[in-house]
C-alpha cells in the first residue's frame, strides 16, 4: 500500500471565477464566518492573512471531529487563479507527514466556472486512510463560499 497518494474534487461555481478566487486572496480571514465547518481560524505568525509567509491557526470539522492543523500559502498565481498551500503540525501531523493543497478557480470555454481543488499527501503509515473526509469538507466549503458569495 503506497504512503503518498493525490486526491482531487472539481465542483461548480456560479459566482464569477475572478470574484470567487479573489476571497482567497483578500477574505481569507473571514472563511470562519462563511464555511459551516470552519469554527476557529486565527493569524499564527505575520500580520496579514494574505501573504505566503503568514501561518494560520485552523480549527476544521473533518468526519464530524474537529482538527486543528497549521497552513501556510505556498504560492499565489493570480492570472491562473490558483493558490498552493502547506498544511501542517496540530491533528494532521498525527496522520500526515506532507499535505499539501492546491486550489484552482477554473473558467470554461461554454461561460460556466468550477473550483477544482487537489491534494497531495504522504500518511506516516499504512494504516492512515486516504484524506476522504478532508475531500468532503472542501467539497462542502466550496459551496458554501458559493452561496455566500451569490447572496453577496
Amino acid at each position: 500500500m503506497a504512503l503518498t497518494g493525490k486526491l482531487s474534487i472539481e465542483a461548480p461555481i456560479q459566482t464569477p471565477p475572478a470574484k470567487y478566487f479573489n476571497v482567497f486572496i483578500t477574505q481569507f480571514h473571514n472563511f470562519q464566518n462563511i464555511c459551516s465547518r470552519i469554527p476557529e481560524a486565527k493569524i499564527h505568525e505575520g500580520d496579514n492573512w494574505h501573504v505566503t509567509h503568514a501561518v494560520k491557526n485552523w480549527t476544521l470539522i473533518v468526519d464530524g471531529k474537529p482538527v486543528k492543523l497549521k497552513e501556510k500559502m505556498e504560492k499565489i498565481d493570480k492570472e491562473n487563479k490558483s493558490v498552493t498551500y502547506k498544511f501542517f503540525d496540530g491533528d494532521l501531523s498525527k496522520n500526515y507527514k506532507v499535505f499539501n493543497v492546491f486550489l484552482q478557480v477554473i473558467e470554461k470555454n461554454d461561460g460556466s466556472a468550477s473550483c477544482k481543488i487537489s491534494v497531495d499527501y504522504e500518511k506516516i503509515n499504512e494504516n492512515v486512510e486516504a484524506p476522504y473526509g478532508f475531500m468532503e469538507f472542501f467539497d462542502k466549503s466550496i459551496k458554501d463560499i458559493d452561496s455566500h458569495l451569490l447572496k453577496a
